[in-house]
């Protein structure tokens, strides 16, 4: 009480100035500051060498604004790091600088909450808008339920060198409700991102969520990327367009590597975060894609490296990163395309994750969530953030809930070649949902020619295992590889062959061996 009335008193002298003082253009009204165990940070701009105030919660925390200018007005950065926080509020965050005729200018943040902050990145299918996805209308009327999830969308600029602020914002800070989730289409709340965060949000007691997304039609990985990461991967600077993917008022434009890390990304590396989620990979089925079990791996490497270096190790340096294993294209269902290797190299070559390659990733797989309609976009995003959401609750948040599906285990092929085993763990059983989307290879030791593999329709399934039926061209012969769900449409809609038995919306993710 002795505080609130002293900083009553305060505030008589203080005046409201939209002057050289002001916070870091993402700190808003009704954003999400990172809770207890971590601790957030509140920054932006002001005098140089100017005493900072800041006040929340009934405490006060001073700092000294950094003597070099930080950007081309003059301006220096002042930066706060605050006391762990379990309350989640909301709560007010005043902030004043003295100026120079002896009076204080002050600033203020309302609304705000303390949970958990993640960032939504990736190209179109993160992009895709609330409003487009199945139950569309009732997921937007229902988003009301949701004030404690809140949204921030940044806009699609580009730069040649990082930036410490974002250079467009499209959708402010919001508080989650129909008006904010049902945004129109490629302009607001991302679908993928709005699911996954709805759903943990939920999960977690109704703890707030913040959701911040970050994401740019037609783009690829390289562009995300930070510069020693390409250099890792053996990947140097170049042009790349923009690939429209049937998107609506697509621009056409050519990009260099790095170019959305720097705006879209760097500006909130100084911004103490949960984790990140991405959906990406359809503009790298056919460039570099031999590349991307790297690039992913090193540009999660990077962004947790910076994201920790520029908070001062508050962010986590093994942060969690989920992603969605790219969903499909063709309508024929016969096409191999590049779409099943980057699903592969998504998995770091594993086949699923988490894995022993990089810690604390998880993963939602999509191959069979078809929809023609919305083409290379499928509407069933409620299906992927349901997946993506029960993968993160289960590997960063400890909870003992079922995901990821079944996982192959062990294969054995018999003596004569006629048939072929596989058993599966981390299910207590398997669903076989439709025999089909198997197949072998036994003409050719590398197995690269894709007219190589045949069909090998599954037979018989126990608890944990199945058993495949070998062509009659292959009996007798040397089996050279295995593999399953091996197209850029390998099924109809939640048509895959293996699922968990106890959880009819986890299917087994695609998989191939070359033995």
């Amino acid at each position: 009480m002795a505080f609130r009335k002293a900083f009553l008193l305060l505030s008589l002298c203080i005046i409201t100035s939209h002057g050289a003082l002001r916070f870091a253009n993402y700190f808003q009204d009704n954003m999400v500051l990172q809770r207890a165990p971590q601790r957030a940070v509140v920054w932006g701009y002001g005098d140089t060498n100017a005493l900072t105030t800041l006040s929340l919660n009934n405490k006060i925390y001073h700092t000294i604004s950094r003597s070099e200018p930080a950007n081309k007005l003059g301006d220096s950065i002042w930066s706060v790091t605050l006391d762990p926080e379990t309350e989640e509020g909301p709560f007010e965050v005043i902030v004043t600088q003295p100026v120079a005729n002896g009076s204080v200018v002050s600033i203020a943040l309302n609304n705000v909450l303390y949970g958990d902050v993640w960032i939504c990145s990736g190209q179109s299918n993160m992009q895709m808008a609330v409003i487009d996805s199945f139950n569309a209308a009732t997921e937007i009327a229902n988003a009301v339920n949701y004030p404690k999830v809140r949204l921030f969308t940044a806009s699609l600029r580009d730069s040649s060198t990082p930036t410490e602020e974002l250079l467009q914002i499209t959708q402010n800070w919001s508080v989650g409700g129909p008006s904010s989730v049902g945004g129109p289409s490629y302009a607001y709340a991302s679908a993928t991102c709005w699911y996954f965060g709805r759903m943990i949000h939920t999960a977690l007691n109704n703890r707030p969520i913040g959701l911040i997304a970050t994401s740019w039609g037609g783009t690829a990985i390289e562009l995300w990327m930070p510069p020693p990461a390409l250099s890792d991967c053996g990947v140097f600077r170049q042009k790349i367009p923009l690939q429209p993917y049937g998107q609506p008022n697509f621009e056409e434009k050519v990009l260099r590597n790095s170019q959305l890390y720097n705006s879209m990304i760097h500006p909130f590396t100084r911004m103490v975060i949960t984790g990140a989620i991405w959906y990406q990979g359809e503009s790298n089925a056919y460039s570099n894609r031999d590349k991307y079990s790297c690039m992913q791996a090193k540009m999660i490497q990077y962004w947790r490296q910076i994201w920790s270096t520029r908070t001062g190790g508050l962010t986590d340096p093994n942060f969690p990163f989920g992603f969605v294993q790219l969903s499909t294209d063709d309508r024929s269902g016969t096409v191999v395309g590049g779409f099943p290797w980057i699903r592969w190299h998504q998995t770091f070559d594993v086949g699923y994750v988490p894995n022993s390659v990089v810690p604390n990733v998880f993963m939602a797989a999509a191959m069979d969530l078809r929809d023609d309609d919305g083409g290379i976009h499928p509407r069933t995003k409620e299906d992927v953030g349901y997946r993506l959401s029960r993968a993160g609750l289960a590997v960063w948040y400890k909870q003992n809930v079922e995901f990821l599906g079944p996982i192959v285990s062990s294969v054995v092929v018999a003596s004569d070649s006629a048939t072929i085993d596989i058993t599966y763990s981390n299910v207590t059983a398997i669903e076989l949902r439709n025999t089909a989307g198997f197949e072998v290879c036994c003409q050719g030791a590398s197995c690269s020619n894709d007219n190589l593999w045949v069909a090998a329709p599954a037979s018989s399934k126990n608890s944990l295992s199945i058993t495949l039926t070998i062509p009659s061209s292959c009996i007798s012969q040397t089996i050279y590889g295995l593999r399953y769900l091996w197209r850029e449409t390998p099924c109809p809609l939640k048509q895959a062959a293996v699922y968990s038995s106890t959880d009819s919306n986890l299917p087994s993710p695609p998989y191939i061996k070359i033995f």
